[in-house]
């Protein structure tokens, strides 16, 4: 079986986990029962070594297509012949609803007459441990993994199914309006459902696509691009622990960055980054509740919030910093693309930006949706005054370089809106306001004015003393630190459309491997070209933000969903899909939408 390209899938999940199914309706990368547990499922990452659960028609020829039932999360695959057309449903039960750690698979034959295949092979802790297959009736299979997990998973089929090699094999025909179905579970001490398989699949059917649609109908939102505003607000909820509250950057770990490079990353983690700027997204389309529970993971999981400078860039899913990076050898990655990694040794760098996307998510949740605890904003504080005395530190910046610490203007300019949050906070709730913040606040201002600015190049750079421009600080009139139409601002933004825009695409940066401390390329970065659009639209510049901004919708896969990243040849890159170009997409959504109605409005016409 050859590699499928990364933008073939679509993603499923309970707001537990999620999984990956291809157009050809192999589920090939899966975590279970959490995103950060081990795979059961990784065949995206060694064709032979990984695991799969494969479905779909046994002859040739077939037609493919995919899509969601609309505003859900559940996702259809058909097969199209001369013979008939099949279709597998997957899903999965979200946990608000049910206990989750179920994957259910229904395939129906829409008509005609049609032979299936089913296969369904995990492998555990990511493909290092053997593990037991038991048949326990003509209809069900359990798997043991005897590695130190001990995971133990059931799958429950309505058409008899037999081991071979320690696998499940189902073959069976379905003629028109005939169906079958598979759940996969995680077996733990909770209580099986006392209905019957068909009536269970049916009934958690139903009410999964009407959870969607219900979570859907909660935004606020009713302008331009609603589809697919509305599809990135439910990968974002896919990515939510809805267990812990925090946020995963990406569901995947090891899909590179460049096809045989070593830029292969371990994403399950919540970003402090990341995270904040998707509570920003989902704020705005009126989503509170997936904010409050992100402020309460900070507040009540983040043990490191109360100690002043030991805030970290990420977290695991429950709060801890257990993320050591290490190298699965064992497997020979996406198309060859080694190492795969899980953990990640980021973890412990300084990124000073960090501190201002915490305290402005902070801010627009104590604005918009409820006062803080005095107890939260103790905490804050002490972060704040660190901050305070550290700004001008060196740091690994918000890519996270591995070739040496800079001052970067973006962590400069994060440490710039860590205080001005915090002074807002305080004055919102007329908290004691130290003086020294407005000081060192304006100090930071007027550092980024005269150290970060280049006269020559008539533009502010990546680092201080760098001669080269840097597509994060984009955000700079995005977080309203300079106005959009502010002359430095208009020759920053034309600096940065010369050396890193190739026509809609944004590259984050020059290629530096001195800088980066890694070898190889990478592709253009999806979420940098969404921050262009958005800068472009607020600095005046409507016509052209539009028009990119949905050029950039014709490079999404087929299901609306975005990897990290986009090849020369518009391939996707990177970890898949990835919370920061979705929450990006959807900012500049509202953004262009918001200026478009006002040209609208002020037109004399």
């Amino acid at each position: 079986m050859d590699y499928q390209p990364i933008e073939n899938y679509g993603v499923i999940g309970d707001l537990n986990t999620v999984a990956l199914v291809g157009l050809n309706g192999s589920i090939d990368f899966m975590c279970f029962p959490d995103f950060d547990s081990p795979t059961i499922f990784a065949s995206m990452l060694d064709k032979n070594k990984g695991g799969s659960f494969s479905i779909h028609p046994t002859e040739d020829g077939l037609k493919n297509k995919q899509l969601y039932l609309p505003d859900t999360n559940v996702l259809l695959t058909r097969f199209l012949s001369d013979r008939g057309i099949g279709e597998v449903t997957d899903f999965m039960p979200v946990e608000e609803l049910y206990q989750g750690k179920e994957l259910i698979r229904r395939v129906t034959c829409v008509h005609g007459d049609l032979d299936f295949t089913m296969y369904c092979g995990p492998r555990f802790d990511y493909a290092r441990s053997p593990h037991v297959t038991e048949q326990l009736n003509a209809n069900e299979i359990i798997f043991i993994s005897e590695g130190p997990d001990g995971t133990i998973i059931r799958l429950k089929s309505s058409v008899p199914i037999h081991m071979e090699d320690g696998d499940a094999i189902a073959t069976f025909c379905l003629k028109t309006g005939e169906k079958a179905d598979f759940v996969l579970e995680f077996i733990d001490h909770s209580t099986p459902p006392a209905i019957g398989l068909d009536e269970f699949v049916t009934k958690t059917l139903y009410d999964t696509i009407n959870y969607w649609k219900g979570w859907v109908a909660q935004s606020s939102y009713t302008g331009r691009w609603l589809e697919v505003v509305n599809r990135s607000a439910l990968v974002l909820k896919l990515l939510t622990s809805h267990r812990f509250g925090s946020i995963v950057a990406a569901p995947t770990f090891g899909l590179p960055e460049g096809i045989g490079g070593v830029r292969n990353w371990d994403y399950r983690y919540t970003w402090i980054r990341d995270a904040s700027f998707t509570v920003y997204a989902l704020l705005r389309l009126g989503h509170t509740k997936e904010a409050k529970a992100f402020v309460d993971w900070v507040d009540k999981q983040c043990d490191d919030i109360g100690d002043a400078g030991y805030l970290r860039l990420m977290y695991t899913l429950d709060g801890k910093i257990d993320l050591k990076e290490t190298e699965l050898d064992h497997l020979e990655g996406y198309m060859g693309s080694k190492p795969v990694r899980i953990g990640n040794g980021a973890y412990d760098q300084i990124q000073l930006d960090i501190y201002g996307e915490l305290l402005d998510s902070v801010y627009l949740y104590d604005k918009y949706v409820d006062r803080i605890s005095f107890g939260l904003w103790n905490d804050l504080r002490k972060q704040v005054e660190w901050v305070c005395d550290n700004w001008h530190l060196e740091d690994e910046g918000i890519w996270e370089v591995r070739g040496g610490r800079k001052h970067f203007l973006y962590s400069r300019l994060m440490c710039w809106v860590a205080i001005d949050r915090a002074m807002k906070i305080a004055a919102n709730h007329s908290y004691p306001l130290p003086p020294r913040w407005q000081e060192e606040r304006d100090k930071i201002f007027f550092s980024i004015h005269d150290e970060f600015w280049d006269d020559r190049l008539q533009s502010f750079v990546q680092y201080k003393g760098a001669e080269t421009v840097d597509a994060s600080i984009l955000l700079m009139p995005i977080i309203r630190f300079i106005g959009p139409k502010d002359p430095r601002w208009l020759s920053t933004l034309k600096r940065i459309e010369d050396e890193l825009v190739s026509d809609a695409l944004v590259f984050r940066y020059r290629i530096d491997e001195d800088l980066e401390g890694l070898s190889g390329g990478e592709g253009t970065f999806s979420m940098c070209t969404f921050w262009y659009v958005e800068c472009l639209a607020k600095s005046g510049q409507v016509d052209k933000a539009r028009l990119y901004f949905e050029k950039m919708l014709g490079y999404a896969n087929h299901l609306g969903l975005y990897a990290e990243q986009l090849g020369l040849k518009g391939e996707h890159l990177g970890n898949f899909p990835q919370a920061f170009t979705h929450l990006g997409l959807i900012s500049a959504a509202l953004s262009i939408n918001d200026m478009l109605n006002d040209n609208q409005n002020n037109s004399k016409f």
